[in-house]
């Protein structure tokens, strides 16, 4: 059984669903532990044992590749532990292999820290700050392009087959209308979107621990996000 530390952000679902596309199943062959990030759970002693960057996820195998327990965290890292544990999503060949690990660097360095400044800045910030709330709004709307671009020639995000680059991306779009996006800009990345959000696996990943979650929409957050749309219109 491997335990999962974890709790329903993009990095979390990522891990879950790559669990469940593995043929892993919750409950049977993982189990979740919520590390509920917005109590400082991260920050306990017994987390920082297995996640040095107080980070979710981050995952214990008590089966590790020389038959030993192993600890992983940072998600990026998780994926590709669980891709060489089980064979799956990441291809053999050199080229092939390089084109899924570059896509999954472009959202560890941009997709990832990019999106959850936008989220930070255009919902989550106490102050409404002009200039960061255009700067990643726009940085997001560039991101956007990029994968949609690549999208117009390829069916998956890294080329013909579905691989941990598709896995890492989707979680992130989820929150598409919090980042300021307009699907109609990007119509191949939302057939993408499409695409992956209708397998079975990532159906069954996205839920885990989504129900201990606090919804987004608090009033707060209300009054930030639509009370900013303000600057979109200058």
């Amino acid at each position: 059984m491997i335990d999962v530390y974890s709790w329903a952000t993009p990095n979390g679902h990522k891990v879950h669903i790559m669990l469940e596309e593995c043929g892993l199943r919750l409950g049977r062959d993982w189990l979740a532990h919520p590390i509920n990030i917005g109590k400082g759970d991260q920050f306990t002693p017994e987390f920082l044992k297995i996640s040095p960057n107080n980070k979710i996820p981050a995952l214990v195998d008590p089966h590790g590749p020389d038959g030993k327990p192993i600890n992983v965290f940072e998600s990026g890292a998780i994926l590709l532990y669980l891709a060489s544990k089980t064979g799956k999503f990441l291809p053999k060949s050199d080229r092939a292999k390089f084109d899924v690990l570059q896509w999954l660097m472009f959202q560890m360095g941009g997709v990832g820290p990019m999106l959850g400044q936008a989220h930070h800045f255009r919902i989550y910030a106490p102050e409404k700050v002009e200039y960061a709330y255009n700067r990643y709004t726009n940085e997001a709307k560039r991101l956007y392009g990029v994968m949609d671009r690549q999208l117009q020639s390829t069916k998956f995000i890294a080329g013909s087959s579905y691989s941990i680059a598709d896995i890492a991306i989707f979680p992130w779009l989820r929150s598409w209308q919090n980042q300021g996006i307009d699907w109609a800009d990007y119509p191949h990345l939302k057939a993408w979107f499409d695409l992956i959000a209708a397998r079975p696996a990532v159906q069954r990943g996205v839920q885990v621990l989504a129900d201990l979650r606090k919804p987004l929409y608090d009033n707060q957050a209300k009054e930030v996000l639509f009370g900013a749309a303000q600057y979109e219109k200058r």
